[in-house]
């Protein structure tokens, strides 16, 4: 990295203090990063990804464990970005971070962060963004669930959609089509890796389908000629319905049955 171009950067850190303490290094830092900027902060994950919707940064410095949305699913949803910018995490849980810096994607610093260990990470910038399936992993090892938000491009913004509000994946040719109440969005994403990370909240009922249990309201049968399904689901508050496979009909109306 040339310290004669700007570096912009961005502190996430659900602690005042914490995000205090980086600024006060970053200012001691100014003679070998003159260019070097903190351009914001933000408390967590969905604060900082509203800030990048209008101010661009080169670099963010990501705390792990923040409240609404973690640092390992922020670096998932910048890594969607079409310029995303570099992430070194700043944290006291390398045992998550170590298993990211595997790739040599981000670099990690363990708290109290030192200035030279955060000069020599700095002096990195550029590297490679980290693999959003991986990082996908340790989060939910890390958090004991899957992602809050998925995140998609519509109309060169970046979307995120609370995964509570989705009441369906179907398979869309190579996107995967999630369904809100109010309305559809596409992801980049694989049905297979949806129904693994997200098990206890959606199940399967057909080879392109899955529908969040808290969805379903009912079952229907067939016709007799009807060679989409075995059977229909019927959901709550919107009239769809989603088909459903032979295989999948006795689980998913023993679900309805114990809830």
């Amino acid at each position: 990295m040339s310290t004669e171009s700007p570096l912009k950067i961005l502190i996430v850190d659900d602690e005042p203090l914490a995000r205090d303490r980086l600024r006060a290094l970053l200012s001691d830092l100014s003679v070998q990063l003159p260019a070097a900027a903190v351009v914001g902060e933000a408390a967590n994950g969905l604060q900082a990804l509203d800030f990048l919707r209008n101010h661009p940064v080169d670099v963010v410095l990501a705390d792990i464990r923040m409240p609404s949305m973690d640092g390992i699913e922020l670096a998932t949803h910048l890594g969607r970005l079409e310029k995303p910018p570099a992430v070194i995490f700043t944290t006291a849980y390398d045992n998550y971070a170590v298993q990211a810096f595997d790739l040599n994607a981000v670099d990690y610093l363990l708290k109290p962060v030192r200035a030279q260990r955060l000069l020599a990470a700095l002096q990195k910038v550029p590297v490679q963004h980290p693999d959003a399936t991986l990082l996908a992993g340790i989060g939910q090892e890390m958090r004991g669930g899957g992602r809050t938000h998925l995140s998609c491009h519509e109309r060169g913004r970046l979307l995120l959609v609370p995964v509570g509000e989705i009441l369906y994946f179907k398979a869309d040719l190579k996107y995967v089509m999630a369904r809100t109440a109010e309305r559809e969005y596409l992801f980049d994403e694989a049905l297979t890796h949806l129904e693994t990370e997200f098990a206890d909240r959606f199940m399967r009922l057909h080879r392109a389908v899955l529908v969040a249990k808290t969805a379903l309201a009912g079952f229907e049968k067939a016709a007799g000629d009807d060679a989409e399904a075995y059977g229909w689901a019927l959901l709550r508050g919107i009239p769809e319905k989603l088909p459903v496979s032979r295989r999948q009909w006795a689980p998913a109306k023993a679900l309805i049955r114990n809830s």
